[in-house]
């Protein structure tokens, strides 16, 4: 089921889920216990907003073998973690704002994120699915200028809208073998399939869950493929994963 987040034309905030090019509305948690209200929009009758609320994002580096290789970085041993805060978030067809007063290169990062189910702590592999609510897409939006200035990654990934995700979350595919792609103005950049990532979801939620504890709507970003790439003031970038949808935002 794909489940998504939105604004009506009066400006009411609600959940609801797609099918069939409409919208039904649903009242309780989508973690839990919800019910349909019976009520439904076209979607070109509703502003689409960031499907979940995470309390963090929490991003894997160097995820896929082309990309560690484009970067002419090693490929870690363990998965590689940063994290993007809260006020990154954007959503589908929201406007990315280029930080044109820190940095000069600001790229796009398609990548599918896994959102959490339930409060997940020490995990294990084996139970790792038993955590997942679904599964959307993310753009992790990086100044690769201040990235590789920089020590460590915050800044470089934390600027307000370096986040946008979407444009709805899907609970009901194998994440395992899904195909990826990144669009820049209608143009092919990045193209691979989740197969290619090097620490698969169970062993990325396992082993954050050692590390900190993952709440309902939180979001773990896999990693991107190669072919990233930088993106200027009036572009149009398209993030679409198999099964999920196509989440489009335009640079300002």
């Amino acid at each position: 089921m794909k489940f998504l987040r939105y604004k009506t034309k009066d400006g009411k905030v609600k959940h609801g889920y797609l099918e069939e090019g409409k919208v039904f509305e649903i009242t309780g948690d989508i973690h839990g216990e919800h019910h349909p209200t019976g009520d439904e929009y076209k979607v070109n009758n509703i502003k689409f907003l960031a499907p979940c609320s995470p309390s963090k994002i929490v991003a894997v580096g160097l995820n896929y073998r082309d990309h560690a290789e484009e970067l002419k970085k090693k490929i870690p041993g363990e998965p590689l973690l940063f994290m993007k805060p809260s006020t990154s978030i954007i959503g589908h067809e929201d406007k990315i704002i280029y930080p044109s007063h820190m940095s000069s290169r600001v790229d796009y990062e398609g990548e599918l994120a896994v959102v959490i189910g339930k409060e997940a702590k020490w995990v294990n592999e084996s139970e790792a699915f038993q955590y997942i609510f679904g599964y959307t897409c993310i753009n992790d939006v990086t100044a690769r200028d201040l990235q590789v200035k920089d020590v460590q990654y915050t800044r470089a990934k934390g600027f307000d809208t370096f986040a946008p995700i979407g444009p709805v979350i899907e609970t009901e595919i194998d994440p395992s073998d899904l195909e990826i792609s990144t669009f820049l103005n209608g143009e092919l950049k990045q193209h691979s399939r989740t197969s290619e990532i090097i620490f698969k979801v169970p062993r990325l939620l396992s082993f954050i869950s050692r590390v900190m504890t993952l709440l309902p709507g939180d979001i773990i970003a896999t990693g991107t493929p190669s072919g990233i790439g930088p993106m200027k003031i009036s572009d149009k970038i398209e993030i679409k994963v198999e099964g999920i949808g196509n989440l489009k935002n335009y640079v300002a």
